[in-house]
């Protein structure tokens, strides 16, 4: 997999474990749910259990991705593979998050840059 491919694989993992901090374990704080425009803290306390959820579901892709890096290591094909996966779901996600409204373009432009890139330059080899 070409090195640039790697790179952006990567960086998405680690923005998906960063996502995942924010989610499962850092999410009680004010300043953390801001982030996601949750407005009071009623509400941040009722997204709560979905936002745990979400943030694991990152953390599972970001393995996956890390997972598949490794692989690739000896086994090219089945590695690219699992990073392929774990990138078009990543900015599959992406593109959700866009529809849910205009509001989400820079998160959703955070979220789906380093993975679409990264299946792009993989492909494009």
């Amino acid at each position: 997999m070409p090195l640039l491919a790697v790179v952006l694989a990567a960086l998405a993992a680690v923005l998906h474990v960063v996502f995942f901090v924010f989610e499962s374990i850092l999410w009680t704080r004010p300043k953390v749910w801001a982030r996601f425009g949750i407005r009071s803290q009623q509400d941040a306390d009722t997204i709560r259990p979905m936002a745990y959820n979400q943030g694991f579901y990152n953390l599972f892709l970001a393995i996956g991705v890390v997972v598949g890096l490794i692989v690739s290591v000896d086994h090219e094909s089945a590695g690219r593979a699992i990073v392929l996966f774990g990138c078009l779901c990543m900015a599959g996600a992406a593109v959700v998050l866009l529809t849910t409204g205009r509001d989400k373009t820079r998160a959703a432009a955070i979220q789906f840059l380093p993975p679409a890139l990264a299946v792009i330059f993989a492909v494009t080899q």
